[in-house]
């Protein structure tokens, strides 16, 4: 209790009460003390106002401080008319005082006036208790205000973990926010997190061994790895578990709070464990879009005189199929032909017309191959006249052996890429055509250009060169400084090259690639 609070309290008494230091120094007093003796205020010393022996006063503080009830005793102060005023008086050790050093408490009363010792002893009881309930009254306040910033700091940090997994999609998002933000919700000294792979990415097929998935914030139970450190003794581990299956453990390491009680460390775990298992489903449809892709492309022929290496990688953050394919069409001795394009959207339709268009250009070539303008435009017609609403990007090339010319028609595709064996690039950047399906009766029109020794075609997707808030122009130009990193490459390193020339970052939509390079 502070010296305000003693004074609000002692204001209306009728009898004088003062707190003293044990040095002699008044440190508060209510109206009727200062009344009674002007002189006696805060900051005023008690032995400068007695006239009693020095001695005498020292005896009395030294046993009111030691007593835990109301003890007697007898001072002369000097009066508010100035002559010595005989007061008697009961002291004792102020237990709720909170300040620097112990202090008295002391009741005063005039010996001339009526005062039973009963009686001062009764009113300085019930000072005390008045005293000690508001004490307790102020230390609840201030518990429960704790006790309500707790809850409040508890919430916020509860928010920031929901909020981190509400965002996060896969399996290595969601680890990073449980590094991130879990710690923090829990009040611990940290956390580790250990998965298994195969309940929350199952194969695809029987023996399929995809390896350890482990990401730099969480561990494969199913694929151990050596020199993973142990786990501390005192940590407490928790089983993540969504629908019946145990997904991993969350290692929980105590702080110096200790374990979070069981009903806090239940309502983040589960959290955890339903962010996890959502990951898992989403990975797991990655990989089973990814596949189905796959299985939709062509298998290419072998071509004499010409190496040939393909990829595909389906969008960072889509789970659903899309339209991407590419073709190489052996024509005859000295002619061969090559597509690349895009069905506009994801998902099962647009895969289901990459595939129609497929079979339909194999057709087409077979009967017109070598008349490049010819083959998009019956191909933008096939679309128009049976897959109304669809739209495709596409390209079709027609290699000339004998003279090393390369004819090209793009339908709203990006240029492909011409490669040097001395890092220098070059885009086709011939005419530009619609794409394929929206107008009736377009037409295409045709680039050419001559391939010299030992060049490289890069026939890709936009998905390569696209950037969320960024031009295509912007992506173009990273891919020529990618080309110049491929000097010396084999055609498949050089695929791998560029299908992840942009390390660790996101790709909106899919990748295909098909790079070729002529031999002699």
């Amino acid at each position: 209790m502070s010296p305000g609070l003693f004074e609000a309290i002692t204001r209306t008494l009728p009898h004088p009460v003062a707190l003293c230091a044990a040095d002699g120094t008044i440190l508060a007093a209510n109206p009727a003390a200062t009344a009674a003796v002007p002189e006696l205020h805060a900051g005023a010393n008690l032995y400068r106002l007695a006239q009693d022996d020095a001695g005498v006063l020292t005896g009395h503080l030294r046993n009111w401080l030691r007593s835990g009830s109301p003890l007697p005793g007898a001072l002369t102060l000097k009066g508010s008319d100035g002559s010595p005023a005989r007061f008697r008086c009961h002291g004792v050790r102020a237990t709720w005082w909170q300040g620097a050093g112990p202090v008295v408490q002391l009741t005063l009363r005039r010996l001339d006036q009526d005062d039973r010792f009963a009686v001062l002893s009764e009113q300085v009881s019930a000072l005390n208790r008045e005293i000690a309930v508001r004490r307790t009254a102020e230390t609840q306040r201030e518990g429960l205000l704790l006790a309500e910033q707790a809850a409040r700091v508890r919430l916020q940090r509860l928010y920031r973990l929901t909020e981190a997994l509400a965002s996060s999609a896969t399996l290595a998002e969601v680890a990073e926010a449980v590094a991130r933000t879990a710690a923090r919700a829990l009040d611990v000294a940290g956390v580790s997190l250990e998965l298994h792979s195969q309940h929350l990415v199952p194969a695809l097929a029987p023996g399929e061994d995809r390896g350890a998935l482990t990401g730099r914030a969480w561990s494969d139970l199913d694929h151990p790895v050596d020199g993973t450190p142990a786990v501390a003794a005192s940590a407490a581990r928790i089983v993540l578990q969504a629908d019946g299956v145990v997904l991993g453990a969350l290692n929980v390491h105590p702080g110096t709070s200790g374990i979070p009680e069981p009903e806090h460390l239940t309502a983040v775990t589960q959290q955890i464990a339903q962010a996890v298992h959502r990951a898992g489903l989403y990975e797991h449809e990655h990989r089973v879009a990814e596949r189905l892709q796959l299985s939709l492309l062509p298998q290419l022929p072998e071509v004499p005189g010409l190496e040939v290496a393909t990829a595909y990688a389906a969008a960072s953050d889509m789970v659903r199929v899309g339209g991407d394919w590419y073709d190489v069409y052996h024509l005859d001795e000295d002619h061969i032909g090559l597509s690349i394009g895009d069905v506009a959207g994801h998902g099962l339709p647009q895969a289901a017309v990459m595939a129609q268009i497929i079979a339909v250009l194999r057709g087409l070539v077979l009967r017109c191959g070598t008349r490049p303008e010819e083959v998009l435009t019956e191909l933008s017609e096939y679309l128009h006249l049976y897959h109304r609403g669809q739209m495709a990007t596409a390209a079709y090339l027609l290699y000339h052996r004998p003279s090393r010319t390369l004819t090209y028609v793009k339908a709203g595709h990006p240029p492909p890429l011409v490669l040097a064996a001395d890092g220098s690039s070059r885009f086709l950047d011939g005419p530009i055509s619609p794409p394929l399906g929206p107008v009736p009766d377009a037409r295409y029109r045709q680039g050419s250009t001559v391939l010299g020794a030992h060049e490289t075609v890069l026939l890709y997707t936009d998905g390569l060169i696209e950037r969320r808030g960024e031009s295509l122009d912007v992506g173009l130009d990273r891919l020529t400084r990618a080309a110049r990193d491929g000097t010396g490459l084999n055609v498949h390193d050089l695929c791998r090259l560029f299908l992840d020339h942009r390390p660790g970052d996101d790709y909106p939509d899919d990748r295909a690639l098909l790079v070729v390079r002529p031999t002699p």
